[in-house]
């Protein structure tokens, strides 16, 4: 029968949902697995609107929930009669979750994911769609930002031993890959679990030493206070190792940073920036940023509004706060909604400046573009470059710039 999955959030979440999908392949009637996520009040809103639609266009399926939404809000997708089941993350990745006897366990299966000590390496080698594959090497978080309820939907920080992610990459290679992305929810966390001296900088080193003929690797959210010297190393010197760094930054205001228990200061993060481009010509960053986070003042959100000049920032993702229950951050003064969402306009309108003046600048350059459907290509800083329609997906081409269009760049 069917098994269809609806994931939501993160490439972690991307890839167990392929995992999921292949041990839910023998279910013997019409299955549908909503892989949540928890990260914000609007993706909890978009994932029970989505449940409800599915019930009504397939009455007859039965629709599993997990993902951080279903651990961390429980009760609410409990509530919600279209729901069959609810499987925790601890056990959404385990094969006997989804054997057909399965079905017969509690309606509501949440183990206590602070319980679980240990990353299973992932199999998967390609997904359906996806030019890149992305490969897990770190999960949970030990950090407790006071936005955040994702340690809590993800558990304790662990790590994927190095000869499993090595063996992984090798396995998408032989495969055919040509890009693999390195995932995790705290990814420069990874390593302080093994037991052994280990982090994100040598296990990169040992990808690229141990799979020579991987043409790609890309690396997603980083922490840039946690970066070691081995990773700023191969940035330097690996051309292998792509450079577009994607930052976990979330404002630009010390007192800010400060309430939101990050480890930085704005002062650092400028200086990450300005370290890695004396490093790495061509490095292109991106960045998440919070607009209205709580007691949030005018003079407070231009400091962030500022940081995308002296970062250099090209890729914003912008959150509108959004309160999580049961956070810290939940309990301090409000920002108006009305402000909030002022703010979040105004971050992207800078970063979509921000983006149209890189666009411009590429424009008469030649790049290494790797295809995706739908006629995209992708450089090496991860600019999506538009090509014909019907270019085929998974091959390099070299391509000269001559134009763009205010989202991507035009190859002629």
């Amino acid at each position: 029968m069917a098994v269809e999955t609806l994931t939501f959030g993160c490439r972690l979440n991307t890839v167990e949902s392929e995992t999921m999908r292949g041990h839910a392949a023998g279910a013997p009637h019409d299955l549908v697995i909503v892989n949540t996520c928890a990260v914000t009040a609007e993706a909890g809103r978009q994932a029970r609107k989505a449940i409800r639609k599915l019930a009504r266009e397939r009455p007859n399926a039965e629709i599993v929930v997990t993902g951080c939404g279903a651990q961390v809000e429980t009760a609410d997708y409990a509530a919600m009669p279209e729901v069959a089941r609810l499987v925790g993350n601890a056990a959404k990745g385990r094969a006997e979750t989804w054997a057909p006897t399965a079905t017969a366990r509690d309606r509501v299966g949440i183990d206590d994911i602070m319980a679980v000590r240990h990353a299973a390496p992932s199999r998967v080698v390609a997904i359906a769609g996806h030019t890149r594959a992305f490969v897990p090497v770190q999960n949970g978080c030990d950090h407790r930002c006071t936005f955040c309820v994702i340690p809590f939907g993800r558990g304790n920080s662990r790590s994927v031993a190095v000869p499993d992610v090595v063996d992984q990459v090798r396995r998408i290679v032989d495969a055919g890959g040509c890009e693999v992305v390195l995932t995790g929810v705290d990814l420069t966390a990874y390593g302080r679990d093994l037991g052994t001296v280990s982090s994100l900088g040598r296990l990169v080193q040992a990808i690229l030493a141990g799979v020579p003929a991987l043409p790609r690797l890309r690396l997603s959210s980083i922490d840039s206070i946690e970066v070691d010297d081995a990773l700023m190393k191969v940035i330097a010197g690996e051309a292998r190792l792509m450079p577009h760094f994607h930052l976990s930054l979330q404002a630009g205001d010390d007192l800010v940073l400060k309430r939101m228990k990050r480890r930085h200061a704005r002062a650092d993060a400028i200086r990450f920036c300005a370290d890695i481009r004396s490093r790495r010509a061509g490095v292109v960053f991106g960045a998440d940023l919070i607009a209205g986070f709580p007691t949030e003042t005018e003079a407070q959100f231009a400091r962030s509004l500022d940081l995308v000049a002296e970062c250099g920032l090209t890729h914003l993702h912008v959150f509108p706060y959004s309160p999580r229950p049961g956070t810290p951050a939940a309990r301090m003064p409000m920002v108006p909604g009305d402000v909030v969402r002022e703010r979040a306009a105004r971050l992207r309108a800078a970063g979509a400046a921000a983006l149209d003046a890189h666009l411009a600048g590429e424009v008469g350059q030649r790049h290494r573009v790797l295809t995706e459907r739908g006629g995209i290509g992708r450089t090496e800083a991860f600019t999506p470059v538009r090509l014909e329609p019907d270019a085929p997906a998974g091959v390099f081409r070299d391509v000269t710039i001559v134009g763009h269009d205010g989202r991507a760049l035009i190859a002629g």
